[in-house]
């Protein structure tokens, strides 16, 4: 037998009794607001609560939701709120950890229902909130439950090396720009330019009039500053083709110096992203590995403080 989505829709809805509190919270960057319910969508507050993203703020709004409870005798609290950004974070986090029941409300459902109290499509913070509790009220909400320490780690590793990737791709594109226009030429002496015989080159003459006093000895000799095989037949044959590219190039000629500055300034930082993410994907897959573990063996994971 199916379970059908109205079966969930039905339960949610059941758990929201007579003695329930409904707390609905409007999230910001800095002050929250919070609006009460009683199970019906009944205002059971004289006014809205506002307060601050702080420890001192949270403890407001918990003697105020402890306030409402002893007023109204109402022995159960759900609060509902909306995963805004990442604004929510520390608050569900901080009432979950008291034990407090956190559920979720999906913005669209928010932005569906800004018509139902007062038939405006009007928005304000403690309107929000109302809508939010109403929503809960009415069994429109999911179950908000805090990650495990793994699962935690792997995101924040994951989305740490997303955003050093997003970096690296925005760099390379800029440096390929850069070769498109001075140095046309250039993928056809080398196909793969971020190789170290390619890095090598764009450091030391990256502009076709640069090599038009040297020799293929004179090219093997400059490299070896930043490899050691630079020569043999593959050294040479690279120096004398990238020599007679150079001497018939069609790249721009104009504002040399500026342009080589800003092509030193793009290889330093796309060296440097690339180290890094060498070194991220090498934790990545340690805990990767520490992963793959945890979830075959179905045991509590335990992580190395020295990889941490």
């Amino acid at each position: 037998m199916k379970f059908k989505q109205t079966d969930a829709q039905n339960q949610r809805v059941e758990q929201i009794t007579t003695s329930h509190l409904v707390i609905g919270i409007d999230m910001a960057k800095e002050t929250h607001v919070a609006q009460a319910t009683n199970f019906r969508g009944i205002v059971v507050s004289k006014r809205h609560l506002s307060f601050s993203n702080s420890i001192e703020g949270f403890e407001k709004l918990n003697r105020w939701m402890t306030e409402l409870q002893q007023k109204h005798r109402l022995k159960k609290l759900i609060i509902g709120m909306e995963p805004t950004g990442h604004y929510w974070f520390n608050l569900a986090n901080w009432l979950s950890d008291k034990g407090l029941h956190v559920v979720m409300v999906n913005p669209a459902t928010t932005k569906r229902n800004k018509e139902n109290r007062d038939n405006s499509p009007s928005k304000n913070d403690p309107k929000d909130a109302l809508i939010i509790a109403d929503s809960v009220s009415r069994g429109f909400y999911y179950e908000y439950t805090r990650q495990s320490l793994v699962f935690q780690r792997l995101k924040t590793i994951m989305s740490d090396r997303e955003f050093w990737v997003t970096n690296s791709v925005r760099l390379q594109n800029r440096i390929v720009r850069w070769l498109d226009i001075r140095f046309p030429e250039y993928p056809s002496v080398f196909k793969d330019w971020t190789c170290k015989r390619s890095l090598a080159t764009l450091k030391t003459f990256p502009c076709p009039q640069d090599l038009e006093n040297y020799t293929v000895p004179d090219v093997i000799d400059a490299w070896r500053v930043y490899m050691q095989r630079a020569g043999g037949s593959t050294g040479i044959e690279k120096a004398a083709l990238l020599i007679s590219r150079a001497k018939c190039s069609v790249g721009e000629q104009a504002a040399v110096e500026e342009a080589k500055a800003d092509l030193r300034r793009l290889i330093e930082e796309f060296e440097r992203v690339a180290t890094m993410l060498d070194h991220k994907r090498s934790r990545k897959d340690l805990h990767c590995g520490y992963f793959s573990w945890y979830w075959g063996s179905e045991a509590v994971c335990t992580w190395p403080s020295g990889n941490a």
